[in-house]
């Protein structure tokens, strides 16, 4: 069976690695909001999501889509079958163009924004992951770990901050919206993974206290 978590990062390497350096090509692909608006480039919508500012930005990305993205195809697989594959694809190339869509309304007259990487498409599969497995423990820096749902709450205050602060060219308010849209994606696709996700924080709150 096919991986499509991994061939989604190898296209997105291959694509990373021959931009790097060549800022010509990463001008054409990066999410530039005036000049969709104004030339109707709407293609960077996606490839803005292929692309990535150096090697720790792309790690960093690639490593936790590989991680998160690994365990969502087999949840997937596990409830839509056969077309498991296909809702995993729609999941991570639609989040990429909506988590662009508040930057693009903000950033629309300011010739000067740009940004780039798969934060929106990374940002959707770590929320999914934590909607269908929200008491699965994740660790960071492989030591400190909690439960997805707790990871969850700390992940979005921590996009929130850096979107707040940063001037890097990476959007992190895509991971923020690609969140969001990861938790909207389960209710239209899967409603009753909402359900089990209250019931399964709901025990664990009650053994808690």
């Amino acid at each position: 069976m096919l991986n499509i978590t991994v061939i989604l990062i190898c296209i997105t390497v291959a694509i990373s690695f021959y931009a790097f350096n060549k800022q010509d090509l990463l001008g054409r692909l990066m999410m530039n909001p005036h000049l969709i608006k104004t030339k109707g480039q709407y293609y960077r919508f996606i490839s803005s999501g292929f692309i990535h500012k150096d090697h720790m930005h792309l790690l960093w990305n690639m490593f936790s889509f590989y991680f998160f993205g690994t365990a969502v195809e087999r949840d997937f697989d596990y409830v839509f079958g056969e077309a498991g594959a296909y809702y995993f694809i729609a999941l991570y190339i639609s989040a990429i163009v909506v988590s662009d869509i508040p930057t693009y309304r903000k950033e629309k007259n300011n010739t000067d924004y740009n940004s780039l990487g798969a934060s929106g498409g990374v940002g959707s599969v770590i929320f999914v992951f934590i909607i269908l497995q929200p008491l699965q423990s994740i660790c960071l820096y492989f030591a400190f770990c909690m439960p997805g749902f707790i990871f969850g709450l700390g992940y979005m205050a921590y996009t929130y901050y850096q979107g707040r602060k940063s001037k890097d060219n990476i959007n992190h308010d895509a991971h923020l919206y690609g969140a969001l849209y990861g938790f909207l994606f389960c209710a239209i696709t899967y409603p009753t993974s909402l359900l089990l996700f209250y019931e399964q924080v709901k025990y664990w709150l009650v053994k808690l206290f």
